[in-house]
């Protein structure tokens, strides 16, 4: 396959017909960041009763202008007594309004003497009030099938006494390197040798996206090695990834394992970094066809191709549509480059400057050059034979969303 293909038909060849992964059910305590199997109905109505949005004096706005005896103090968690007309009742936030009542006037602009107080004119009904329902109704949606369970989703969901929900279980991702001369920090580098810094990034960005990492292996720079190390890798799991080995050099030896034990989908991409990226499944005893994605051994490629198609791919078994791509800005260029044939996904950092957001590329967009991932913001992403210059607008994938 020599002509370059597009990330676009890259990554619907990827994730076409994945199945979500299936449910479990976790206490709600347990499932922050995961994704929800299915939607939750409301129970309760929230609040669940007219309240006072502030501290001060709850009566009927029919007795506005008047001075009003103040016959009861009402507190959050208590319960009042009705209220009768011509009176008012001191209040507050969060307390019960009293029947009778209709609105709340904020104690900073009552004068309260001796037991009364001096309400001003033209106080609208409702005014300060959080009525019943208004935030959530019982019987309705609360959180909808699909939706990452952030902080403030938990809290809604621990506003209705929910103590469980069915999400989705963490696809299971096993992460595989090749090449000899890649080994662990930890150990002594002899010559020619250099530390996995890929292992440790994508582990990372996997578990940020949703995935359990739950195979981790080297494989060998020889080709019967290669293929046993991916079939014992696919039989655990729902996507195997690896790194290097995916160009067309005597001892790059996935692509031609991956032809033997499954099929390629897509290897040579109009993509930079990333060219040599492998995308293709695996087959399983037990039927199965698992993902199977190759990275370039390249830092940077690795880092851009796995925001790019290892995070769509765990939003679609995680059928959660929030992964399925990320957010676009547009951006003012503070750069200047100019494109061949391959689309250029360049590491910037944004600032919000007069006039809107500007992108600063890093001085060096070298595949090798992890730098200037650390600390990137977005890929700004540059068409194939483009030039862009200082000043030109350009489209920016927001790397700061998870």
């Amino acid at each position: 396959m020599s002509e370059l293909q597009s990330v676009e038909a890259a990554l619907a060849a990827l994730i076409k017909d994945v199945s979500p992964v299936e449910a479990e059910t976790l206490p709600c305590e347990q499932a922050g960041r995961r994704v929800l199997a299915e939607e939750v109905i409301a129970r309760l109505d929230v609040p669940p009763f007219d309240n006072s949005a502030m501290d001060g004096y709850a009566l009927h706005h029919e007795d506005a202008g008047k001075r009003l005896p103040i016959v009861q103090r009402i507190a959050a968690g208590s319960e009042p007594r009705p209220l009768s007309r011509g009176t008012c009742a001191r209040i507050f936030t969060g307390a019960p309004l009293p029947p009778g009542a209709d609105c709340v006037v904020m104690q900073e602009k009552v004068e309260v003497v001796d037991d009364a107080a001096d309400v001003p004119l033209q106080v609208p009904a409702d005014n300060n009030v959080r009525h019943r329902g208004s935030d959530v109704a019982a019987g309705a949606v609360l959180l909808e099938a699909g939706q990452r369970l952030d902080a403030a989703a938990l809290g809604h969901l621990a506003s209705q006494g929910v103590m469980e929900v069915s999400v989705r279980r963490r696809p299971r991702v096993a992460l595989l390197n090749s090449g000899d001369e890649i080994i662990e920090p930890g150990q002594p580098l002899a010559a020619g040798q250099i530390y996995n810094s890929n292992r440790p990034m994508l582990k990372d960005l996997l578990q940020r996206f949703g995935a359990e990492v739950s195979f981790i292996a080297s494989m060998p720079d020889d080709a019967e090695g290669t293929r046993a190390m991916l079939a014992l890798a696919a039989e655990q799991a729902d996507v195997v990834v690896s790194t290097g080995g995916v160009s067309v050099g005597e001892e790059d030896h996935v692509k031609a394992a991956i032809e033997v034990i499954g099929r390629l989908d897509l290897w040579r991409l109009a993509l930079k970094p990333g060219k040599p990226l492998a995308l293709g499944r695996l087959d399983t005893s037990d039927g199965r066809e698992v993902r199977f994605v190759g990275l370039p051994g390249n830092p940077v490629s690795s880092f851009v191709a796995a925001w790019l198609f290892l995070r769509p791919l765990m939003g679609a078994l995680l059928a959660c549509p929030n992964l399925a791509s990320l957010p676009k800005l547009a951006a003012k260029a503070a750069f200047s480059t100019r494109t061949g044939p391959r689309w250029h996904y360049m590491r910037v950092t944004l600032s919000m400057e007069q006039g809107g957001i500007t992108a600063h590329a890093f001085a060096d967009q070298g595949s090798g050059v992890l730098s200037s991932c650390v600390g990137a913001d977005a890929l700004a992403v540059v068409p194939a034979d483009s030039q862009i210059e200082p000043g030109d607008t350009v489209e920016c994938l927001w790397l700061r969303s998870d």
